[in-house]
């Protein structure tokens, strides 16, 4: 039943592009990305119901890096890029986060309440991106560079490519992780894009910090609500 519902759900997620992915549009996005001090480097891609690379069964297809060295690999230099987008015309960007900035990566019901919070206070959100149907980016300040090795702190919200699944709500990508960057092509469909570009100066996280787990508190506390009434109707319904 469980090897049936995945392919159901792979059948749904067929790639799509727009007219939004033309080469001249690619080049732009991740340009303005490395101007704005984002590392990146080449991802794999969404191929078929798969990944362009060459594992099988990849479990995230279409959101890796190519290259197993990609936290040195990832860069700002605009020739750099230029290079990797005409060798690889179809493959996806990552950032490499931990350095330059970090990520708050939330629910996109979290997110979008979030945001609304943000300008009913008239703060700045800073740069933040639509990652696929169901997740928001909030780029921030990093909280630790080597350059300050002592005053960097753990936290259990800290996450890893290996544990994504761990972290279904809120997710603080910094050291030894990354994010797909606009215009990535995301394998539920359509695209990574930008609510608010590069160019906005990256907030403090731990303001930020608050209002999103706020705002994830209370879609997660909605969602249990939902599936328990769900639940009731459906005994509602087999006790007739």
């Amino acid at each position: 039943m469980e090897r049936r519902s995945r392919m159901s759900e792979w059948l749904r997620r067929r790639p799509r592009t727009d007219g939004g992915d033309d080469a001249a549009s690619r080049e732009d996005l991740l340009l303005r990305a490395a101007a704005s001090s984002f590392p990146v480097a080449p991802a794999a891609h969404p191929s078929g119901f798969g990944c362009s690379c060459d594992r099988v069964g990849c479990p995230t297809p279409g959101m890796h890096p190519v290259s197993f060295a990609w936290q040195t690999q990832a860069t700002t230099d605009p020739d750099q890029v230029r290079r990797w987008l005409r060798t690889q015309p179809q493959a996806n960007f990552i950032t490499a986060t931990g350095t330059s900035h970090d990520v708050l990566d939330v629910p996109a019901e979290a997110g979008a309440a979030a945001l609304r919070r943000l300008e009913e206070r008239g703060l700045d959100a800073g740069p933040v991106a639509l990652c696929g149907p169901d997740r928001y980016l909030f780029f921030t300040a990093t909280r630790g560079t080597p350059a300050d090795e002592d005053e960097w702190w753990p936290c259990e919200l800290d996450c890893h490519p290996e544990t994504l699944e761990e972290h279904p709500g809120l997710r603080w990508h910094c050291r030894g992780s990354y994010v797909l960057l606009p215009p990535s092509r995301h394998p539920a469909g359509g695209t990574v894009s930008w609510l608010r570009g590069p160019e906005h100066p990256l907030p403090d996280p731990l303001p930020l910090l608050e209002i999103l787990t706020d705002t994830c508190a209370t879609a997660a506390e909605h969602a249990e609500r939902l599936e328990r009434e769900r639940d009731n109707e459906r005994e509602r319904l087999l006790g007739r």
